[in-house]
């Protein structure tokens, strides 16, 4: 026996008679026997009112011993094989040679069912109305309409029935050896299961709606064995409004429910929690809070039992269920180091004061919270075999926990995140409630409430067991994502462990940026050399994905360890630098305290990544130490006699790159650290920057010789000054060059000290040539006499006509012995080779009265064509506008031979009024007519629209 749900007690003994039939009304007892006679008992206790009024006294049967109160003799001609008393209808049911019905009190016959004759059980549906019976291999079923007796339907079954009972809209039948469910509607048969070898089959209907039948098993799947009450010769069992009436042969029993609490405290105590847990959802709604209190009692109750089993996830399915504090689930868990807490387990209370119920407890292991965490990972010392059994109890167990702690989490992170969220709110309005600092990590949050403190404890038990399981990369998720775990405790475990990926996520998200980049710098090197005890190999750009979000937080951490791996991936830490919008000036500074030899490579790499992030001041330092490069080669190789001025090594062509491709730099301060007698290049590239260009060609000229790079030097500033539309487009430069090569020692003379005296002053008595330092003219007749004479002025050229004879060559400023080292040659390939772009008349008055004409055929060709093809171009336009001239003009003298008729009838065409002899206009088409003075308003109304329409739009 399981549990007794039924309690058995004897009614009455000693009936005279054997006993058919027997149903129950009120509390009376009618007992059909097989002498015909019915049999009227009353409890002893009602014996002593002698009043007839049955619905006057009690309404049920009573737990007493019952007594004869008096008999009906005749009641049927044959035994009676069933009875049932019809409450609602008030009448009595009963089944004998056919199925009759009495009213209550006195049996007077109502109706007797003819078609029942023969008929050996039948079943009764009062709310419906519908009565079914069997007789043979029939059944029947008929329904009472209020006047009488209505044929429904009739079935045939596979043998005779046994028992019948209604259940719902279907019938369950009991024959042979088995109970069946019979379909009322279509007659289909379904088995439920075997009735017993022995016994036959029994169905009592129950008022929830199930079925009692002869087993007396329960309807759920597997249908167990509730109860077992023994009874000899059984012959009826047969449903009361508060017990079950069973009929022996001369004597009635009555089985009367056991109150659904006391079954529920003798199944949690014989281990049936399934059936607890199910006779609990039976209690009444208004008991609402005594049936939560025993289900969570029942199920703490029945977790403790799986887990001491072995089935540890079921378990956890019903402390969850039980909805206990984590903290109490984790009290079973000694190898789980936990914080710090003010929240204890009510034990107590949630186990009904049972002292065997927390067997698991920490206490009981041994374990508390402030356990030494070196021995936390051990249960105890076991011998090899125990030590693998513990280990895979270990595992599951902690498997089964991880389950229970996932799903609990939500709910404990949304508290707790709320009540941080409200806490700052409060802060922020003045109420002062407890201070909460947000940039503070959460694991150093001096945690006063209880949502965030169970937060805290489940996440760190969490994270454990997912450590003490394997489970790395999920740890390392939990991590990532907002989370509430105990710094220090979770911090020893991953160092323990060794599993730093997880630890520089825990660093992370406590915001201990300089801790987690420490450890990583440590790991990068290890992996380096070798000597990394874990599997996974990091590397510098790991650092670097650390660093990216910091940059806009933290720039100064970002650049103190990004100088760890500046060296190694130069062109991705730029990189990070750019993309995180850390000021080029603040690195730079950085890099020139603490990296120095990185400065000009960082600068290098802005420049090529985005020359508009670097500013002036970053340009010019660029170059400074490109210049500082340079010269220390240039002392070291004037030390060993090697310097070469034309020799152009790495340092010295990045340093000229960047002379003439950038234009952020002082050139004056530059020009002050060259040598006097070195870096003749360099200085032409700065003076160009000056805009002294006179001194640069000689530069190129005199002091290295090499004119392919003067002229270069004149295309780059033509070329400069033809791509500014403010600038007037001139070939000043070309000329400035020609006088060089004409006149080599006026450029020669005081060199050096020209140099230094612009240096120091930027003396606006130098020359300039006017295209290349910007002056702006105007166009006309004045403009290009101005023209004429600051280039004559410049170049020192007496203002002579063009028809003069005497050329530049023979002025004062040149020295008698000028002719001799005129440099000729240079002068003529110049003049060949960009004689587009050179004045020629100016050019000739430059050259000496000697020189061949021959020779400035490749200058004089092209020019002459060039000219005299503009003057046939010119020629041609002006004969095309004079052809388009009398064009217009023929055009004007054809419309002004218009004839136009006004008569007395000619209207005008805008206010339609007679022109008469106003003054009036015509319109090109010749026809049309108004008056003048129409047109003229007409055409001030389309001047004012207009006006209007440009003034909405422009708004």
């Amino acid at each position: 026996m399981v549990h007794s749900a039924y309690d058995s007690f004897e009614l009455l003994r000693g009936c005279p008679t054997k006993i058919d039939a027997v149903a129950s009304y009120a509390s009376k007892l009618f007992v059909g026997c097989s002498d015909g006679a019915l049999r009227v008992y009353a409890a002893e206790s009602d014996r002593s009112s002698s009043s007839p009024d049955y619905l006057g006294q009690a309404q049920e049967l009573r737990k007493e011993g019952y007594a004869l109160e008096r008999t009906v003799n005749g009641y049927s001609k044959k035994s009676l094989l069933a009875m049932e008393v019809l409450a609602s209808r008030e009448l009595l049911l009963s089944l004998s040679e056919s199925i009759a019905f009495h009213r209550l009190p006195n049996l007077e016959t109502f109706a007797v069912i003819t078609k029942a004759k023969g008929a050996n059980v039948y079943s009764w549906d009062d709310r419906r109305g519908y009565l079914c019976f069997a007789r043979q291999k029939r059944v029947c079923i008929i329904r009472h309409d209020g006047r009488g007796f209505v044929e429904v339907k009739e079935f045939g079954v596979p043998d005779m029935v046994k028992s019948m009972s209604w259940c719902g809209e279907n019938i369950c039948l009991g024959i042979k050896k088995e109970y069946v469910i019979l379909n009322a509607t279509s007659g289909a048969l379904s088995e439920v299961f075997p009735s017993g070898r022995l016994a036959p089959p029994l169905v009592v209907p129950l008022p929830s709606g199930e079925l009692l039948l002869g087993k007396i098993r329960s309807l759920r799947v597997p249908y167990p064995m509730i109860q077992t009450i023994v009874l000899q010769n059984v012959r009826r069992l047969v449903q009361s409004n508060n017990a079950v009436i069973v009929a022996l042969d001369n004597s009635v029993h009555g089985l009367f429910p056991v109150p659904v609490g006391a079954q529920i405290v003798q199944l949690t105590a014989s281990g049936n929690f399934e059936e607890a847990l199910a006779l609990c959802k039976l209690l009444p709604p208004e008991d609402a809070s005594l049936r939560a209190a025993k289900e969570g009692s029942i199920h703490i109750r029945y977790a403790h039992h799986l887990f001491d089993n072995g089935s540890y996830e079921e378990a956890m399915e019903h402390f969850l269920a039980a909805q206990v504090d984590i903290t109490y689930v984790l009290s079973m868990y000694p190898s789980i180091v936990l914080p710090k807490t003010t929240l204890l387990p009510e034990t107590d209370k949630l186990v009904d004061s049972d002292p065997d119920a927390v067997h698991l407890s920490r206490g009981s292991s041994g374990a508390s919270d402030d356990m030494d965490p070196s021995s936390a990972s051990h249960f105890g010392d076991f011998d090899e075999h125990s030590a693998l059994e513990s280990k895979k109890m270990s595992h599951n167990t902690l498997m089964a926990l991880i389950k229970y702690l996932q799903k609990r989490r939500y709910n404990i992170i949304e508290k707790a995140t709320a009540e941080g969220t409200e806490e700052v709110v409060l802060g922020a309005v003045g109420d002062n409630y407890g201070h909460y600092d947000s940039s503070r990590g959460r694991g150093n949050v001096a945690i006063n409430s209880g949502a965030r403190e169970m937060a805290a404890i489940l996440d760190t038990a969490l994270l454990q067991a997912l450590l003490l399981t394997g489970q790395s990369s999920a740890s390392v998720e939990l991590l990532r994502g907002h989370n509430y775990c105990d710094l220090k405790i979770c911090e020893e475990s991953l160092q323990k462990r060794h599993h730093y990926s997880a630890l520089l996520e825990l660093y992370r998200s406590n915001a201990m940026h300089r801790e987690a980049l420490k450890l990583l710098h440590q790991l990068v090197e290890e992996s380096s050399s070798g000597k990394s005890e874990v599997t996974h190999k990091f590397k510098p750009e790991d650092i670097l994905e650390y660093l990216k979000p910091l940059c806009g937080t933290d720039p100064m951490l970002v650049l103190e360890f990004s100088m760890i791996i500046l060296e190694r991936c130069p062109t991705q830490t730029i990189e990070l630098f750019l993309s995180g919008n850390i000021p080029a000036d603040m690195v730079n500074s950085y890099l020139k305290q603490h990296a120095p030899n990185m400065q000009g490579r960082y600068l290098e790499l802005m420049l090529a990544m985005n020359e508009s992030a670097i500013s002036g001041n970053l340009q010019n330092e660029m170059v400074q130490i490109y210049l500082s490069e340079v010269l220390d080669l240039h002392a070291e190789l004037s030390g060993q006699n090697k310097w070469d001025e034309k020799a152009h090594s790495p340092s010295r062509k990045k340093l000229l790159s960047a002379l003439e491709g950038i234009s952020g730099y002082n050139p004056e301060a530059l020009l002050k650290r060259l040598p006097p007698d070195a870096l003749y290049e360099e200085r032409a590239v700065l003076l160009g920057k000056m805009n002294q260009h006179e001194l640069a060609l000689s530069l190129y000229v005199h002091k290295l010789h090499l004119p392919d790079l003067a002229l270069c030097y004149c295309d780059r500033v033509y070329e400069s000054a033809a791509h500014q539309p403010s600038t007037t487009k001139s070939g000043s430069i070309y000329l400035t060059l020609l006088q060089i090569y004409l006149n080599p020692s006026k450029t020669t003379k005081n060199f050096e000290k020209r140099i230094t005296n612009i240096v120091a002053s930027r003396s606006t008595s130098i020359p300039k040539v006017s295209s290349a330092s910007g002056t702006k003219t105007k166009g006309g007749r004045g403009a290009k006499k101005i023209a004429a004479i600051e280039v004559a002025d410049d170049l020192r050229v007496s203002p002579s006509g063009t028809d003069s004879s005497r050329s530049d060559g023979d002025t004062d400023e040149i020295s008698p012995e000028g002719s001799s080292t005129i440099m000729l040659d240079e002068v003529l390939d110049l003049l060949s080779k960009r004689w587009d772009r050179i004045n020629g008349a100016q050019a000739l008055r430059l050259l000496p009265r000697q020189t061949n004409l021959q020779n400035l055929m490749p200058f004089l060709g092209p020019l002459l064509r060039k000219s005299s093809e503009a003057n046939r171009n010119l020629s041609v336009i002006k004969s095309l506008r004079q052809s388009e001239n009398l064009q217009v003009k023929d055009e004007l003298y054809k419309y002004r031979k218009t004839v136009v008729k006004i008569s007395g009838d000619s209207m005008c065409s805008l206010c339609h009024k007679k022109i008469g002899t106003s003054v009036f206009a015509v319109y090109p088409n010749g026809k049309t007519l108004v008056h003048f003075v129409c047109f003229r308003d007409s055409q001030s109304m389309k001047a004012v629209a207009k006006s209007t329409t440009t003034t909405l739009r422009k708004w």
